[in-house]
C-alpha cells in the first residue's frame, strides 16, 4: 500500500469521526451559496448540525465535505483568521475576478499546501505561477515559508493565502463550486454536472509540499474527483499523485490541465505579469510619482507610416529617475508609435487603454486613469533594484508586440520627463483626443445596422452571449461597441462576432429579428428572444461578471439598480451577493437585468419600461460615481431635479421606507403604467 494510501485510510476515518461532533449555527458572509460546495453537490444549504449531517450522508462521507463543515463550524466558534490569512473569498471578489478568467489575464488556478523544504524554493514555483497567468491560493506552512523569503501576498499579487493550516484549502474547491454555479449554470444538487463541469472547464491543479496529517492528505486526495491533479513536490510516494521535482513542478501540473501559455521575459529588472496588475503603490511604499493632478502628464497611442517607426527604439527626453528626489511628483509623457500593414486609425484608442495594463503588468509600476489623467508611480523596492524610466519603454514596447503580432510590425516608445516638453506635447495630444472623440460622439444604435457579441464568458458561462451596442455596453463594462468592431476585424475568429440586428420585432423593448437568431445560435439554441432595453420581456443573459443589476420593484412600481461593490441589504430584502446568485450562468430571468454602470446613463436605459424615470434606488456611492454626467443628462432630457427623487441607503433600505421616500417626492414611477 502506498503513502498516500495508507493516509487515506488512517485520515478517513479520523474525518468521519470529527463530523458527529459538530454544534452551533454556521455560514458565511457575503455569498448566496451557504457552504458552497455542499450547496453545489446537494442543493442543501447548510447551516447546522443536522444538515450538515445530512449532506455528508447523501454524499457518501466525501471527505471535502467533511472538510468545509468542519471548517465553518471552527470559524463560526473560533472566529476569522487574523492577517495575512484572508479565509471564505466573497462572492463579490469572485464576481470581480471573472472578467480576468476569461479573457486569458488568469488561465488557471492553483492551490500550495505542505511545508517547503526552503522559502527559497516555494518562492521560485509562485514566481513562475505568476509569470504564467495563474492565480494561487496557498494553505499551511507553505504561507510563512513565502513570508519569510520576502514574497508579498494578497489578491494583488494573485498569491491568496487562505489561512493557517492546509484544512483552509477548502476554500480554493468552494471558489471552484461558485464559479461552476455563478458563470457554469450548473444548478445546486447536480453533482455530475459540477463534477463533468470542474473537471474540464475549471483549469486547477493542487501542489503538495511534505508534511501533512493523514487528514489532511485525506482532504487534498479528495479533490481528485473534481479532475484536479495533485503534484507532489516530495514526500508522498505512489498512488495517483505526480511526483515532479520542484522546477518542474509548474509546467507539469499545467500540461496536465492542457493550460498552454507563452512567456517570453522581457529584459527589465523587475518582473512583468498580470499577477502584479492589481497591486497598489501607497505613498510611503512610492519613490517617485507622475501626474494623478500633482503634475503634467498624458499618453498617447499613434499610427505612424512604417519608414518612421525604429522597431524597439525606446527614447528618454529630460531626467531619469536617478536625477529624481524621492517622494517627488514629476511631468510625464508617453508616446507610443506604431506601425503595421492591418493597423489602422480607428484601433488607436482601444490599443491606448492596454497602456495601463501593461505598465501595472511591472512588478513595481503602477497606472491608473487614462489619457491626460494618467497617475503613474514607481515604488522604491524597484527603483533599489534598478528600474529607470526606460524600462517601463521597454516594457510596453515589448508587451505591444507580443500581444499584437499579426497587427504591429514595429513599436516605438518615447518618454518626456522634461516640464516644457511635456506641456508642448500634452497640447498637441489633447488635439488627437478631441479628434476621436468627434468621431464617435452621438453614436445612436439606430445609426447602425450591426451590433457586435461578446462570447468570451462562454469559458464558463457556455450560453450567455452578450449582445454590445453603440448606447448599450457590455455587461461587465470593459468592452464598448467600437471596442466590439475593432476586436473582430483584429481577430475575425474570436469571441466579438458581428450582428446584422435585421427588422425591428418591438422598437421599445430593443428587439430585433437578426438578434433574435444570432443568440439562439450563440446560444446554443437556450435562448430564443432577446430584448436589449427591457428588464421584463426576454432580458439580456447573464454571465456573472456584471457590474451591476438592475431588477424590479413591484411594490414601487420600479427599478433599482444596485453595484457589486455594495454589501447592504438593499430594499428588495436581498443583498447583491444573493440578487447575484438567481441570475448568473447564462440565465435569461425576467424582472432582472445584469448590466454595465454606464448603461444608467444611455438614452435607451430601460427604454422598454418607459425610460429613467423606472429608476427608484441606488446605493449612495454610485449615485456620486454618476452624478455628473447623469445630472447633464437629466438636464439635457429635460428632467433636472429628477436625480434627487433617487433614493440611496441613506433614504431607504426597507420596501417600506423606499415607499414613504418615494411618496414625499412624488416620484413619477408611482403614477407609470404598471410593471406587472
Amino acid at each position: 500500500m502506498t503513502d498516500v494510501e495508507l493516509a487515506r485510510k488512517e485520515g478517513d476515518g479520523l474525518l468521519q469521526a470529527k463530523v458527529p461532533g459538530l454544534s452551533g449555527s454556521f455560514s458565511y458572509e457575503d455569498t448566496a451559496y451557504h457552504l458552497p460546495i455542499s450547496f453545489a453537490l446537494t442543493g442543501i444549504a447548510v447551516h447546522d448540525r443536522a444538515a450538515a449531517l445530512d449532506v455528508y450522508t447523501k454524499t457518501g462521507n466525501n471527505p471535502i465535505v467533511a472538510t468545509e463543515c468542519l471548517l465553518a463550524a471552527h470559524t463560526a466558534s473560533a472566529g476569522k483568521e487574523a492577517e495575512p490569512y484572508t479565509g471564505f473569498i466573497s462572492d463579490t471578489v469572485i464576481r470581480k475576478l471573472g472578467y480576468s478568467l476569461v479573457d486569458g489575464s488568469i488561465l488557471g488556478l492553483a492551490l500550495l499546501v505542505g511545508k517547503p523544504e526552503s522559502g527559497g524554493s516555494a518562492a521560485a514555483v509562485c514566481r513562475e505561477l505568476q509569470e504564467k497567468y495563474m492565480l494561487t491560493f496557498l494553505a499551511g506552512d507553505v504561507i510563512p515559508s513565502l513570508s519569510g523569503a520576502g514574497v508579498k501576498l494578497g489578491l494583488d499579487y494573485r498569491l491568496i493565502p487562505l489561512g493557517s493550516t492546509p484544512m483552509y484549502g477548502i476554500h480554493f474547491v468552494d471558489i471552484v463550486a461558485r464559479v461552476a454555479m455563478m458563470f457554469g449554470g450548473v444548478t445546486p444538487g447536480d453533482t455530475q454536472r459540477l463534477i463533468t463541469y470542474a473537471a474540464e472547464r475549471a483549469k486547477a491543479i493542487v501542489i503538495v509540499f511534505p508534511g501533512l496529517s493523514s487528514e489532511e492528505i485525506v482532504f487534498v486526495d479528495g479533490m481528485r474527483v473534481l479532475g484536479f491533479p495533485i503534484l507532489s513536490a516530495g514526500g508522498y510516494e505512489g498512488g495517483t499523485w505526480i511526483s515532479a521535482e520542484p522546477d518542474e513542478i509548474v509546467r507539469r501540473g499545467m500540461e496536465e490541465k492542457g493550460i498552454r501559455v507563452n512567456v517570453t521575459a522581457i529584459p527589465i529588472p523587475m518582473g512583468c505579469s498580470p499577477a502584479f496588475e492589481g497591486k497598489s503603490i501607497r505613498k510611503e511604499e512610492m519613490y517617485v510619482e507622475f501626474g494623478g493632478g500633482r503634475s503634467p502628464a498624458f499618453e498617447l497611442l499613434r499610427m505612424q507610416d512604417t519608414n518612421d517607426v525604429v522597431d524597439g527604439k525606446v527614447t528618454v527626453i529630460g531626467p531619469e529617475i536617478d536625477s529624481m528626489k524621492e517622494g517627488s511628483a514629476n511631468p510625464l509623457g508617453i508616446i507610443i508609435d506604431v506601425a503595421g500593414k492591418t493597423m489602422k486609425k480607428d484601433y488607436e484608442p482601444v490599443l491606448e487603454r492596454r497602456i495601463h495594463n501593461f505598465v501595472n503588468y511591472g512588478e513595481g509600476s503602477w497606472h491608473v486613469a487614462q489619457r491626460d489623467l494618467v497617475w503613474v508611480r514607481l515604488s522604491k523596492e524597484s527603483v533599489a533594484k534598478g528600474v529607470r524610466i526606460e524600462h517601463i519603454g521597454k516594457l510596453l514596447a515589448s508587451k505591444f508586440r507580443m500581444d499584437f503580432p499579426a497587427l504591429i510590425d514595429a513599436v516605438s516608445v518615447t518618454l518626456i520627463t522634461d516640464a516644457a516638453k511635456v506641456l508642448e506635447a500634452k497640447k498637441e495630444a489633447e488635439l488627437v483626443y478631441d479628434e476621436r472623440d468627434a468621431r464617435i460622439k452621438g453614436m445612436k444604435d439606430k445609426d447602425v445596422n450591426t451590433y457586435y457579441s461578446c462570447t468570451l464568458c462562454q469559458t464558463f458561462a457556455p450560453n450567455h452571449v452578450c449582445v454590445i451596442t453603440p448606447e448599450r455596453p457590455a455587461l461587465c463594462g470593459a468592452i464598448s461597441w467600437l471596442d466590439g468592431r475593432i476586436a473582430f476585424e483584429m481577430s475575425p475568429s474570436g469571441a466579438n462576432q458581428p450582428i446584422e440586428k435585421g427588422a425591428a420585432i418591438n422598437v421599445q423593448n430593443g428587439e430585433f429579428e437578426g438578434v433574435n437568431r444570432f443568440v439562439k445560435k450563440a446560444s446554443h439554441g437556450e435562448i430564443d428572444r432577446c430584448s436589449l432595453y427591457s428588464v421584463m420581456e426576454f432580458p439580456m443573459t447573464c454571465c456573472g461578471c456584471f457590474e451591476a443589476i438592475a431588477l424590479m420593484l413591484p411594490e414601487v412600481n420600479g427599478i433599482m439598480v444596485v453595484n457589486r461593490e455594495y454589501a447592504g441589504i438593499t430594499p428588495s430584502g436581498m443583498t447583491f451577493s444573493t440578487l447575484a446568485g438567481t441570475i448568473g450562468g447564462g440565465a435569461q430571468t425576467p424582472g432582472f437585468a445584469g448590466i454595465s454602470k454606464n448603461y444608467v446613463l444611455s438614452d435607451r436605459f430601460l427604454q422598454g419600461e418607459d425610460g429613467i424615470e423606472r429608476l427608484v434606488w441606488m446605493p449612495a456611492a454610485l449615485k456620486e460615481e454618476l452624478k455628473v454626467r447623469l445630472e447633464k443628462k437629466l438636464a439635457d432630457q429635460g428632467k433636472a431635479g429628477f436625480f434627487e427623487k433617487i433614493a440611496d441607503e441613506n433614504a431607504a433600505t426597507t420596501i417600506e421606507d423606499l415607499t414613504l421616500f418615494l411618496e414625499r417626492v412624488q416620484h413619477p414611477a408611482l403614477a407609470m403604467k404598471p410593471l406587472v
